[in-house]
């Protein structure tokens, strides 16, 4: 096809932040933080951003991305700070355009930031020229844009779409002869039936077939239909982001009555705030498999997150423990920890931040992830997304309207995060 714009994550990954640059955080002033002895060291300044209050109905909107950042500094600072250091988190809305991405970007340049931490945006193509113009690290995007995984100034914590995709393969080729692939008729969608097929045919299963479909349609009858025809006892996916939603809905009412299809998806795509909104276990995705980057939501180590969620974020709404934006977030500002402690006595600039980062320190996430480190040698090096380092994801199911573990532990999907196909 001709026209087409250059690659965006489709919508898969969920809600975010306004159309103006929100200020700091007021979180404390000079002098001795609650917690350390003797006087403070020279505080940090980072910034999160997401898409917020945007116009556009369209939009993703993710508030719950800064809320977590700010919820996180209110317990570091409470609790002595980052070794001595205040850390104070400036927020912006990119409003889901390019153009209030590169905003951000630029904001976050012109304020000297140590880094941005923890963010979501799909515009990539216009933050990130911005940000290495200006030498300020990415530490922990959602992985929403291509460039998150190829920028040498990007220190991903999950391998993003790829990985997920690379994993459902995996995860499929368990218990599904056949599998359909609903996906976006774009540049971005082009990609994802390479790294499913990677997935299933490591496990001797044929590729999938490949069904198109447009990001802006209210209804997918057309392609629901197509998927049940082809279906023929196997497996259904579907990859449309926010759209995903609108595809199942069309999917179930057009389903035989007495035939029940398995359906399947990926975290970002179908979340368990959507699963809470849709009906729980009477939602249209009870008994779906689906691919994640962390372990399931009540697993118990996600204790110390809702914990902090539940003391500091003082009942704000927004942040939900459940959702992976939040969860990305918590981790990404673990990262920066780590990483803000290694600089130790000298001052927190981006380059020391970036340099700390390169030489290897090591991110201990408890658990949430393999142990995250960025030298040369841990990363997965391949064309398509040199930045990956972590290649682990964990299959999960609903059941009884809640994700749930259907395997435990990671799955490593390091070999199907190849740069061509498996034959």
């Amino acid at each position: 096809m001709t026209g087409r714009r250059r690659p965006t994550f489709p919508r898969p990954f969920p809600g975010v932040i306004s159309a103006a640059a929100a200020g700091a955080v007021l979180l404390s002033g000079c002098g001795v933080l609650p917690g350390a002895s003797g006087g403070s060291r020279e505080p940090v300044t980072v910034m999160t951003w997401a898409p917020d209050r945007s116009e556009d109905i369209n939009a993703v909107k993710m508030a719950g991305v800064p809320a977590m950042a700010q919820t996180y500094a209110r317990w570091v600072n409470d609790t002595g700070g980052i070794d001595g250091r205040e850390l104070k988190v400036l927020v912006c809305d990119e409003a889901d355009t390019p153009l209030g991405a590169e905003r951000c970007a630029r904001e976050a340049v012109e304020k000297k930031v140590a880094a941005v931490v923890g963010s979501y945006s799909r515009h990539g193509q216009s933050f990130m020229p911005a940000l290495e113009a200006g030498g300020v690290p990415y530490i922990g995007g959602y992985g929403a844009s291509t460039e998150e995984f190829s920028s040498y100034l990007s220190y991903p914590v999950n391998g993003g779409q790829p990985a997920l995709l690379a994993g459902h393969g995996q995860q499929l080729s368990r218990g599904c002869e056949r599998v359909s692939l609903v996906r976006p008729d774009s540049i971005g969608g082009d990609g994802m039936p390479p790294l499913l097929n990677n997935g299933l045919m490591a496990a001797d299963r044929p590729a999938s077939t490949d069904i198109l479909a447009p990001l802006d349609a209210t209804s997918y009858d057309e392609q629901a239909t197509q998927a049940l025809e082809r279906s023929d006892g196997g497996c259904v996916t579907a990859v449309l982001g926010a759209r995903t939603e609108t595809f199942f809905d069309s999917f179930r009412r057009l389903e035989p009555d007495g035939e029940q299809v398995r359906i399947s998806s990926v975290l970002g795509s179908v979340s368990q705030p959507l699963i809470d909104r849709t009906g729980g276990p009477n939602s249209p995705f009870e008994g779906a498999y689906v691919t994640g980057w962390y372990p399931d939501a009540r697993n118990a180590r996600w204790k110390e997150m809702r914990e902090v969620i539940g003391k500091y974020a003082f009942g704000d709404n927004r942040i939900d423990p459940d959702d992976t934006a939040v969860q990305t977030t918590w981790i990404a500002y673990t990262a920066l920890r780590a990483a803000v402690r290694a600089i130790d006595d000298e001052k927190v600039t981006p380059g020391r931040v970036v340099a700390t980062l390169n030489r290897g320190v090591e991110v201990d996430t408890g658990g949430l992830t393999p142990t995250l480190r960025w030298r040369f040698e841990d990363l997965v090096g391949t064309l398509s997304y040199p930045r990956i380092v972590n290649t682990k994801v964990t299959f999960q199911v609903v059941r009884d309207g809640r994700l749930t573990a259907q395997k435990k532990g990671f799955v490593d999907v390091s070999d199907a995060l190849t740069d061509a196909p498996r034959s």
